[in-house]
Parts: structure tokens; C-alpha cells; sequence
């Protein structure tokens, strides 16, 4: 089926309001998010606030643009403690294993890979995240380059962090399948005769994993303090610690077109692999923010953020297949990263009146720069002659190795990339039940690569670009929210990555979105849905192969697609957290060969064309509760030749709790009905796709004091 833009169809989309899925109506603030510490609130789905569409004080039905907002509890009634398990809950996100070192998704149909950031600030380094200092994770959907600078095809990802100004104290404690073992901590002061608040998170996890071989390390700490010099101003200064260490697992390889037909422990890499498939990375993280209130149509916000980020990842990973033969090559390689950056995001907001409209206008200037150190091996596994050796599809003698290999590296570079971006925004209320939306950003961005390599040339360019974005929003009533919107983002050749011969004379990809969508926020504020009809359609996307590392030109691509969801109380007690996306993709145009065919006319990988998630949780009285629900994915391609197909799938969790004075006891059951399923693939390669975990439970006890 394929979706026509027709003014019938947009007609027919936006009175879609029955099954149509809506935004809270709550405001939009610049200020830090504040979290009741009281324990009789009952929990919602249906989060207050969010702060990632418009950076200006606004409610998000006036937002011609969807925002979905994954709040802290669903996050703790699903416990949720990893990004992916985050994000498998948002309609239109597609997931990737991201070489086994990395957070990465697709969002409609477009990856993600560098579009994470955490307050409003860009956070591309490539690694996983905790989310032991996560208030809750926002999901921008469509360009936002018009605020964000470069990237955000599909979306972007906004972390929001916790931040002092409640008084809290708890500690948890989480035991789990294949001996997870994880305990956090949150302690909270904000006295009320002093100028001066403080909160401290932190984590120790410790497991093993449903995959052999693998296994997980890490610790992550969080410290802010919060400084009110006046009633109108104050100062956020924030700081942030993560060490993570895992097995490298770029999961199995494919026959046949599917995935092998293997138990979900097998491991396809180095029989040492402990010692030599993983990867360890480190970041460091401080941040400065000030707020101060000229007066009470003024306002100014200065954010800034320096970081430094290291990577030591070693990697086994399957080369190629032979189909008749029943056997495979492998290849082995080190990577090291080791980068340092900051940013920093200067904002004017102000309230005004002329022309008999009232505006929220935006007046905003963002600088920095990011230095980028790379180093990367990578070799054949070969036996004493140096052939290359074959092993078997199905039970591999694997080999052991060394933790190195002993080529010449493939790229030692330094990587710069300077921001200067100027933007503005209006929001304009013509009449209360007409407003608009328009803005533009300039930016200015270049970088530089510098070869070490004997030989080699260094890279460099400098791309300017206008960003704009405009949207128009009806209101029949105080409940119901019609828009339609159309706005433009670019990707620069680089984007998060060091220059190459082959990409340093490409203009930056660009992505066009056209949309138009219905929200509806129920009278009392408990619950929204909201409906989206769109079209994103982005030109010159290259990809790189995870073999060679070399740049692969994929072509034009356009998403057109459907999203549905829905956030909160459904009747009293009852809390329903559900989204639906249909999304139609295809690479228009491509002069690329994958896998012996034409990518022209195929499908995005790891994009599915149906997926849909639903959450229902019920709170029974005394304490305890139930909750339940399950994730669909639908079939997507490993490859961008479509020659191999990762099967849709189905999955069911399901949750217990008792909840009293202060302690939360909590049993979790993850795949209940133990479903096998390939969860994510790289989306470059037919031969790397991660089964998902087996049936497993966790036990989660919370105190708080």
C-alpha cells in the first residue's frame, strides 16, 4: 500500500481524530524539570512538559510538529535501562546494533547515528548511554536543523537530565537473568534557606548476557549544583562521568536471504573473544548554564558543554558468506577514538505585541568545535600462509587471536569541525484559533581532516547553509489541534565523521519534510493522542561499508508514512502508554550496486513498513499494581541491496509491584512467551544481525529515605 499526498488524503488524515494520537497540553520551559517528590502523585504517562520543539514557552498543541516524550514512569514501570529498550517504544524508530559500541537508530526510515543530544546540546560521541541521570528522553520528529544545526533527517534524540531542586533520597537495587547485577543511587537537597541545591546520581552495573561471550561493565556517575542569585537568575553547573565495557558483538551472519537459523547465544567471532572483541569507552562531561529574567517578557539563556570522549574497541565480525560452500570469512580490527569538544548555545527569548498579534520570539547564536583523533585497523583472519581462512556456517571451530592486528592502519587521522550558527523563530498567535510557526537558521560549518597517513592529502570544506522551517496551526477549540508544517534540514558530508577523498567535494545531503497532523488533548490533561500524515524525502545519502570503511554512494530517498499515538489515563487507575507507524520508503534514485543489486527502487534498511507497541498498566489498590503489553516489528531489510530480510516479529513483557510507604518492589518479565527474533542489523550488511533476548526477568527494590 502506498500513500498518495492528495488534498483528500490530508483531509481524510487529519479528521482521523478517533484513533488519532495527541501531545500534552502543557507548556514548554526554559527552566530545568522539576519532579514531585511526593509519593501519593499518581504516576502518568502523559508527561507535563517538554522542552525540545521550540525552546520558547509554549504548549505543544500549538507545535506543528511531533514530539514524542518517553517519561521516568514508564521508564521505571518498564524498567528501562538502556536506550534501546527506550526507544523500541516510540512508533517510526528503527533500531541497530551500532558495531556493538553504540546508542543508534533510524528514525522514519533515516539514520540517527549522530543525532543524540542531551539538554538541547549536541552529544554525537559514539558510545551507549545510562540513563541512571534521565528524567525523560524526548523524540523530536522531522528536520529540526532550523534549532538543532546540522543533521536530524528523521528526528533527533533530546535527553533530559535530572536537576536539583527537590529534596530526595533512594537508592535501588536491580538482580536479573544471566547475573545482572546493578545498584543506583539519587540524592537530591534543595533547603529552603539556602540559595544553593544539589543532586547526585550514579550507577554499578555488572552482567552477563543472553549472548556467549558477552557481558557488561560499567559505572556512571552525575553530579549538578544549582546556584539562585536572585529571583530572577541562577546558575546550573553540571558534571558527568561514564565508563562502559562490553563485548564487541556485531551478532550473525545470513543465508539464504535470513539470518541463520542458530540458537540466540551464538557467537560468530574470536573464540577469545573477552579478550579481544571488546570495546571500552570512557566520557567526561561538564556543563554551565545560566538563566536570568530581564522581566516578564525577557529572557536570556546561555548553555555550554565541554567533553571528552575515548574508544578502544576490538572487533570480530563475519567478511563474507559462502552460500555453497555453508561456510564464512571473518575479519578482525581495532579501533581507538579519542575526541574532545564543547558547544555553547546563546538564547534570547522575548514576549511582544504589534500589529495586533501577539509573538514568542527566539533569537539564538550557537558555537563550537570538536576534535576528533582516529585510528583504525582492520585485516583478514588468515591461517599460518596467509590464506584466508574459511570456517562453518553452522558450529564453528572459532579461531583464537591476538588482540591486534599487525597491518598498517586503514586511517589515522584528526578530524576538526568548527560550528557558527545564527537562528530565530516566531511564533505568532493571529487569532486564538489560528497560529503560526516559522523560522530560520544559518549556519555556518567546516571541517578539516589532517592525514597521517605516508601519502596521504589533508581534507577540508566549509559548507554554509540556510535552515528554514514554517507551520500553520488551527484550533477549533481549547482540545483540538489541527497542523500542517514543511521544514528543511542538511547533513554535511562529514557530519560526525573525518573527511575522505571520496566525500570532500559532495555538497551537504539534504531533507525536506512536508506534514500535516492532528492533536487532541483530553479536557482534564490526563491523557493525548495525536495523528501524523508526512513525507520526508532526502537527496546525495551515502553510507559506509563496515568491511572496508570506505564510503558507498545509496542516492535519493523518500519516507512517507503515518504515526499514531497515544499517552495516559485511559480510566481511573488505568495508564496506557501505545503508538503505530506506517512507514513507505524507498531509495527513488541510486546508482549503487549492494550485494549484486540495484539499490534503486529498494527499501531503507532496518526501516519496517508496520510497527506498533502498547503498554497497560493497572494500579489495584494496597500498593500493588500489574502492567503489561508488547512490541511489533515488522520485516525489515539487512542490507541496502534488500537481499537479506530480518523477519517481523512480536514480543510480550509483562510486570508486578508493590509499592508502599518507601519501598518499590518490582518484578519484571522481558519475551515472555520467549520468542526468537533479530532485534537489530547494522543497515549497511546482510551478514551482521543481533538476535534478541531469550525470556529473562529482573527484580528491581527501591527505598527511598
Amino acid at each position: 500500500m502506498a500513500l498518495r499526498y492528495t488534498p483528500l488524503a490530508a483531509a481524510l488524515g487529519l479528521a482521523f481524530s478517533g484513533a488519532a494520537v495527541a501531545q500534552q497540553a502543557a507548556e514548554v520551559t526554559l527552566q530545568e524539570v522539576q519532579v514531585r517528590s511526593d509519593r501519593e502523585v499518581e504516576p502518568s504517562y502523559n508527561p507535563p512538559t517538554a522542552t525540545s520543539a521550540t525552546k520558547v514557552e509554549a504548549p505543544l498543541r500549538d507545535i506543528p510538529q511531533i514530539v514524542n516524550v518517553v517519561p521516568q514512569s514508564l521508564l521505571r514501570d518498564q524498567v528501562v535501562q538502556s536506550m534501546q529498550d527506550a526507544l523500541k517504544m516510540v512508533p517510526g524508530v528503527g533500531l541497530s546494533h551500532g558495531d556493538g559500541q553504540r546508542d543508534q537508530v533510524t528514525i522514519r526510515g533515516f539514520s540517527a547515528i549522530a543525532d543524540q543530544f542531551v539538554d538541547g546540546l549536541r552529544d554525537d560521541a559514539l558510545y551507549f548511554r545510562d540513563l541512571s541521570n534521565i528524567e525523560q528522553i524526548e523524540v523530536l520528529k522531522g528536520p529540526a536543523s532550523v534549532l538543532y544545526g546540522r543533521g536530524s533527517s528523521g528526528g533527533l534524540i533530546n535527553r533530559i537530565t535530572k536537576k536539583p531542586g527537590i529534596n530526595l533520597s533512594e537508592v535501588g537495587l536491580t538482580l536479573g537473568s544471566w547475573n545482572q547485577r546493578r545498584g543506583d543511587f539519587d540524592l537530591a537537597r534543595a533547603p529552603e534557606d539556602s540559595r544553593f541545591a544539589f543532586r547526585i546520581t550514579g550507577a554499578l552495573e555488572r552482567a552477563d548476557s543472553y549472548r556467549d561471550q558477552q557481558f557488561l561493565d560499567r559505572d556512571a556517575l552525575a553530579a549538578s549544583l544549582l546556584f539562585k542569585a536572585s529571583a530572577d537568575t541562577n546558575v546550573l553547573l553540571q558534571m558527568d562521568h561514564l565508563k562502559d565495557r562490553r563485548l564487541t558483538d556485531f551478532g550473525i551472519p545470513a543465508l539464504n536471504g535470513r539470518p541463520l537459523d542458530v540458537p540466540a547465544v551464538a557467537y560468530y567471532g574470536a573464540a577469545n573473544a573477552r579478550d579481544v572483541d571488546f570495546n571500552q569507552s570512557r566520557v567526561d562531561s561538564v556543563g554551565l548554564t545560566l538563566n536570568h529574567r530581564f522581566n516578564e517578557s525577557l529572557a536570556l539563556r546561555n548553555a555550554f558543554r565541554y567533553y571528552t570522549y575515548s574508544l578502544d574497541r576490538n572487533n570480530t565480525l563475519t567478511r563474507s558468506v559462502n552460500e555453497k560452500k555453508l561456510s564464512f570469512t571473518l575479519n578482525h580490527g581495532n579501533v581507538y577514538r579519542d575526541e574532545h569538544g564543547w558547544f555553547n548555545q546563546t538564547e534570547l527569548t522575548q514576549k511582544a505585541k504589534f500589529l495586533g498579534m501577539k509573538h514568542q520570539l527566539l533569537y539564538g547564536m550557537e558555537v563550537g568545535q570538536q576534535n576528533k583523533n582516529l585510528v583504525n585497523y582492520s585485516a583478514p583472519v588468515t591461517d599460518a600462509t596467509g590464506r584466508i581462512r574459511d570456517f562453518a556456517l553452522f558450529n564453528p571451530v572459532l579461531p583464537t587471536l591476538p588482540l591486534s592486528t599487525s597491518r598498517v592502519p586503514g586511517a589515522d587521522n584528526l578530524g576538526t569541525f568548527k560550528t557558527l550558527a545564527f537562528y530565530t523563530q516566531d511564533m505568532i498567535e493571529l487569532s486564538p484559533k489560528w497560529k503560526v510557526l516559522a523560522g530560520l537558521r544559518y549556519d555556518r560549518f567546516e571541517q578539516e581532516t589532517y592525514d597521517r597517513l605516508p601519502g596521504r592529502s589533508n581534507l577540508g570544506r566549509t559548507d554554509s547553509t540556510w535552515s528554514p522551517r514554517a507551520g500553520l496551526v488551527y484550533q477549533p477549540s481549547g482540545t483540538w489541534s489541527y497542523y500542517a508544517s514543511w521544514s528543511k534540514s542538511f547533513q554535511p558530508s562529514g557530519e560526525a565523521f573525518s573527511l575522505a577523498a571520496n566525500n570532500a567535494q559532495i555538497a551537504p545531503e539534504k531533507t525536506t519534510n512536508q506534514e500535516v497532523g492532528v492533536k487532541w488533548d483530553m479536557p482534564d490533561g490526563k491523557s493525548s493522542f495525536t495523528a501524523s500524515l508526512f513525507q520526508l524525502e532526502r537527496t546525495n545519502i551515502k553510507s559506509t561499508d563496515p568491511v572496508s570503511n570506505t564510503l558507498v554512494p545509496l542516492g535519493v530517498q523518500r519516507t512517507r508514512g503515518l504515526e499514531l499515538t497515544f499517552a495516559g489515563e485511559v480510566a481511573p487507575s488505568w495508564q496506557l502508554w501505545a503508538g503505530y507507524a506506517y512507514l513507505d520508503g524507498e531509495m527513488t534514485t541510486s546508482p549503487a550496486v549492494d550485494a549484486g543489486q540495484p539499490v534503486q527502487g529498494k527499501r531503507p534498511t532496518l526501516t519496517p513498513r508496520h510497527s506498533a507497541n502498547l503498554w497497560l498498566t493497572k494500579a489495584l489498590g494496597n500498593g500493588f499494581g500489574v502492567g503489561g503489553g508488547l512490541n511489533y516489528v515488522g520485516a525489515r531489510f539487512a542490507n541496502p541491496g534488500n537481499t537479506v530480510t530480518l523477519p517481523g516479529y512480536t514480543t510480550v513483557d509483562a510486570m508486578a509491584y508493590y509499592r508502599m510507604g518507601p519501598w518499590d518492589v518490582q518484578l519484571k518479565l522481558n519475551n515472555l512467551l520467549d520468542r526468537r527474533y533479530i532485534v537489530a542489523g547494522h543497515g549497511s550488511s546482510p551478514n551482521l544481525n543481533l538476535p534478541g533476548a531469550s525470556r529473562s526477568a529482573q527484580v528491581v527494590a527501591r527505598y527511598r529515605f
